[in-house]
């Protein structure tokens, strides 16, 4: 039997510790969670965590190897501490990935600040244009909308449907702005005409001198883009008002997602299109849903199947990358490459990072969004002003 000199086993030792440091990526993956667990969005906040942390839970806790680490700021859907919390994550806590948020006043600073320090950023719901359009790159991503797709493809059901004269109703930010956007500029494509705009202060829901003025215009129907509490509010207001008898009401689907329960029957017959809606009934949904259910006793939304796809997206990419984040280009060829297994339906990532998806036209039926056909089949995003830099 050979005997090996103290150097010889050092030497042995150190080699063996560095093959198993490049097989086994560095400790747990810190995922930073910047949602809104206050406020107005508070219940979209929980269903996406609850949603990501399913998916990763049916990993067995692990995406791409790496165990996950979850770090909590509540943004409380203010866009004026938006750059001071997710430099929290970033500065503080050392994150590896950011996955947030719902308002897309925040988001466009939670993008700013993950480009500039080089971190990851995977978007579970706010569809401002420009995380997509201006400010894409390499690392940020996201795993539901951009607010012109469901608006889009709503302008196209207005317009088949014969209307001629449209009035809009949203908050004054960035979403309520893009989603009028889009729907005009497929409305106004198919012949009809927004006769004019309405909006007020997030988060203001007083409602009743807007919806005087709609009663006295006499449109054909209304478009809207309200989500959350503010979503109920609006629907009640606008049956209170004696409106949804007289006038049809469309919407984003966020007018009716997660907000159906404290609706009612104010809600019953309005249509909206979104990239989710209950009724699916595919085998990939109806998994989701009966494991949802199993873990949270609550029925999953279209903001829980956003977060379970923010968790997709982090897997494939990690997937692709051994489970070394700091491989941006190799986790993004990954991610581009890939088919995410939704409970929506398949979707595949386009060049600006954003979902290309069908959105589905649904109707409130009960409790439920019944999905009643396809508004627009792969929709993408256009991405304007991305450069992918």
């Amino acid at each position: 039997m050979l005997k090996r000199s103290p150097a010889a086993l050092v030497a042995a030792s150190l080699a063996l510790a560095a093959s198993c440091a490049v097989a086994q990526p560095a400790g747990k993956l810190k995922v930073g969670l910047m949602l809104p667990y206050t406020g107005t969005y508070a219940a979209l906040g929980v269903a996406i965590e609850n949603g990501f942390r399913l998916y990763a839970s049916e990993q067995g806790g692990k995406l791409g190897g790496r165990e996950l680490e979850f770090i909590k700021v509540d943004d409380e859907s203010d866009p004026a501490k938006a750059t001071d919390n997710v430099n929290k994550l970033i500065k503080r806590d050392n994150v590896d990935v950011i996955v947030g948020t719902v308002h897309s006043g925040v988001v466009a600073a939670m993008a700013r600040a993950a480009k500039e320090s080089g971190t990851m950023l995977i978007v579970p719901n706010a569809g401002a244009g420009v995380v997509t359009g201006p400010m894409c790159g390499p690392g940020i991503f996201r795993s539901s909308f951009s607010n012109w797709q469901p608006a889009y493809a709503m302008g196209e059901v207005a317009a088949k449907k014969g209307h001629k004269r449209v009035v809009t109703i949203t908050h004054k930010y960035a979403a309520g702005d893009e989603s009028v956007g889009g729907f005009k500029e497929a409305f106004e494509k198919g012949g009809g005409k927004v006769v004019k705009d309405l909006n007020l202060p997030f988060p203001n829901v007083e409602f009743q001198a807007l919806l005087t003025e709609i009663a006295s215009i006499k449109p054909d129907a209304v478009y809207t883009f309200f989500a959350g509490g503010a979503a109920v509010k609006f629907v009640k207001d606008y049956s209170a008002a004696g409106l949804k008898k007289a006038i049809p009401l469309y919407g984003a689907g966020f007018l009716t997602d997660g907000t159906l329960e404290a609706q009612g029957a104010d809600a019953d017959g309005l249509l909206t299109t979104l990239h989710y809606a209950d009724g699916l009934n595919t085998p990939r949904d109806n998994a989701f849903r009966l494991a949802y259910v199993k873990a949270y006793k609550l029925q999953p939304d279209v903001y829980a199947v956003q977060g379970y796809d923010a968790a997709q997206i982090l897997g494939v990419g990690l997937a692709g990358t051994k489970g070394d984040i700091t491989k941006k280009a190799e986790f993004a060829a990954a991610v581009r490459k890939a088919k995410i297994d939704s409970p929506r339906g398949a979707f595949t990532l386009g060049a600006n990072h954003n979902p290309v998806q069908d959105i589905y036209l649904r109707q409130v039926v009960g409790k439920e969004n019944k999905t009643i056909g396809i508004a627009s089949k792969a929709l993408a995003d256009p991405g304007k002003g991305c450069t992918m830099k």
